[in-house]
């Protein structure tokens, strides 16, 4: 795999056991790329180890007076040159193509959970936490699956030369492969303590992503209660922590540095002693003590990726751990799909509350607990919070279906649904029968001010489908924001459609508009809509009172509400202890007289 061949069509499946299971199955599955990285670095390792043999060699003709012995060491030393050069600058490429390959594998698989889960993934990883793994965390584990095969390298090398020295002077060759394997782990007791204070930095640099990460989202509300301030005195208190905890594994890594330093000089000095000691007594020759410190001095260079190797792995694996975690976690009831594709047909229902919302009709659900609401919601799209009983669509379990398939077959718009930046023509671009247009969903949805709102916010965009939205929607208002997205639902144009309070941030008027427009554009198609306003459940063909899990009537609204005190309690707002006058006219009391209002609106507008 080349750089210019990202993104990898299949990225796998990963061995996400464990921290350490997935950076060994990530090495696996670029092994070509770490065996090219291995021949390069070996390649420029040994040349560079070569050198001072060559020095050597060179130093002794010079003694002996030997033109032609100088004239190979010359060619030797030439070849050395060019082996540096060459296995440097390929070695350069393959560990920076492995490092990126590695990192752009992880983002995929991370994007892909991140779409099969939906919005079940910010319920069990905090958002901010999520954007650390895909960030920061990557290029940790990229860094050392690619450091990886250098180490290797770098080791082999030092093998090599160490056998080498043993081989071309015992004397002083025992005292360096002695003294070698004590430099390259004299640093291991301290790694411990060093990895405690990296995984202590990264959890609290993750603690505070998230903090600025929920501050920046909420801005908006932080600035109408006055709470920026607030706000901004816990993020700072919690970069300084980042910064206190930063500094503290600094001089972990810094003592560790000075340690690779100390020693590999200390090592020179007791070399350089003890040759100078046995030169005295004729034991060995200028050349030969010359080669066995100038290779001391050279080894220095492969050793330090000893210490290379314990960073990349103390920080890259709490960041392979908190990958695993994420590409571990699948949805309770998942499975891959034992039917064959295909999108079916019939009544949507829930075996676990008893909830049937029949084809082709709207309807609306009543649930006193919005958060039941919203974890029934997305059950009925295929994603239950935990194992149950899987929802049934014309008799065949979503669980049963491809994933394409049950997302294709229900759409499920959250309660507070998520604007992409970019244009409305982008945003409306969406996979889509085809048989509802932008025009006909922007117009359901009540649009018409949006458009003009996005028109003159912009400078260029003379089309309102050209004017750019920007991050989440935050130029506009919530109620704008909420017919956006309900709009991108109508365009996608399901076989079910789900809807958790789509008219909560909007006024009545607008509210009796979009129940008109809803109704209107979904008729024939099956639409269940979680809501407790009188005007969205007044136009709906049958409506279902659900509480503690369970449905306890079935009906239309005003009979509901005439019938059963616990519904109108909860569309009301009233209390059993102060009931609706008996035999009062509904239509004269609260709710009765917000929908007498909705249906005059709706004759004048006919009228006009």
């Amino acid at each position: 795999m080349q750089i210019q061949d990202l993104p990898y069509s299949d990225p796998g499946v990963p061995d996400a056991r464990s921290g350490p299971h997935l950076l060994w199955w990530l090495w696996r599955n670029q092994l070509g790329g770490q065996l090219r990285s291995l021949a390069w670095g070996l390649l420029h390792f040994v040349s560079v180890s070569a050198l001072p043999f060559c020095v050597g060699l060179a130093i002794q003709a010079v003694v002996e007076e030997s033109g032609t012995d100088l004239a190979l060491t010359g060619a030797l030393m030439l070849l050395c040159g060019i082996g540096i050069a060459v296995g440097d600058t390929f070695l350069h490429r393959a560990a920076v193509t492995n490092w990126i390959t590695a990192a752009a594998r992880v983002q995929q698989l991370l994007a892909r959970k991140a779409a099969h889960l939906g919005s079940a993934l910010t319920r069990r990883v905090a958002a901010g936490e999520v954007v650390a793994v895909s960030t920061g965390d990557v290029e940790k584990i990229g860094w050392f699956v690619e450091a990886l095969s250098r180490f290797t390298a770098a080791a082999v090398t030092v093998v090599v030369a160490c056998v080498g020295l043993l081989v071309y002077q015992p004397a002083l060759g025992v005292v360096v492969a002695v003294g070698l394997p004590v430099v390259a782990l004299a640093a291991l007791p301290l790694l411990p303590r060093a990895t405690r204070r990296a995984d202590l930095q990264r959890e609290k640099a993750g603690r505070a992503t998230e903090l600025a990460s929920d501050t920046v989202a909420g801005l908006r509300v932080l600035r109408g209660i006055g709470g920026e301030d607030l706000f901004l005195d816990r993020y700072r208190r919690a970069s300084q922590e980042v910064r206190h905890a930063a500094v503290r594994s600094a001089r972990m890594w810094s003592l560790i540095s000075a340690i690779q330093v100390l020693l590999p000089g200390l090592l020179l000095i007791a070399v350089v002693w003890h040759g100078i000691h046995l030169a005295r007594h004729g034991r060995i020759t200028v050349g030969e003590l010359v080669t066995v410190y100038s290779a001391v001095m050279i080894l220095s260079y492969p050793l330090r990726h000893f210490e290379e190797i314990a960073m990349a792995y103390s920080f890259s694996r709490p960041s392979a751990k908190r990958a695993a975690r994420v590409l571990s976690l699948e949805r309770p009831t998942d499975a891959g799909g034992s039917r064959e594709a295909g999108v079916p047909r019939g009544d949507l229902y829930d075996p676990a509350t008893g909830l049937l919302a029949a084809e082709g009709l709207l309807t609306a659900v009543v649930c006193g607990d919005p958060d039941a609401a919203g974890r029934l919601a997305e059950r009925l799209g295929g994603h239950p919070a935990e194992p149950g009983v899987s929802v049934l669509l014309g008799g065949v379990p979503l669980d049963d279906l491809p994933l394409d398939s049950a997302r294709t077959a229900v759409l499920v718009q959250d309660k507070d649904p998520v604007l992409l930046s970019g244009t409305l023509r982008e945003l409306l671009d969406v996979p889509a029968s085809g048989a509802v247009s932008a025009e006909d969903a922007l117009a359901a949805a009540q649009c018409e001010d949006v458009l003009e709102a996005l028109v003159q916010g912009s400078l260029e965009a003379a089309d309102p489908m050209d004017a750019r939205i920007t991050e989440r929607g935050r130029s506009l208002s919530g109620g704008q924001r909420q017919r956006l997205a309900l709009a991108r639902s109508l365009v996608t144009d399901p076989g079910v459609l789900v809807l958790d309070e789509p008219t909560s941030a909007v006024d009545s008027h607008t509210e009796a508009r979009i129940a008109d427009g809803l109704r209107r554009l979904r008729t024939g198609r099956t639409t269940v809509v979680f809501t407790s306003s009188p005007l969205l459940l007044d136009r709906a063909d049958r409506v279902a009172l659900v509480h503690e899990g369970e449905v306890l009537a079935v009906g239309v609204h005003r009979e509901l509400v005439a019938t059963d005190p616990r519904y109108r309690a909860v569309v009301t707002r009233e209390t059993e202890e102060d009931p609706a006058p008996a035999g009062a006219d509904r239509n004269l009391t609260g709710q009765g007289a917000l929908l007498g209002a909705s249906d005059k609106l709706a004759e004048i507008e006919e009228s006009a």
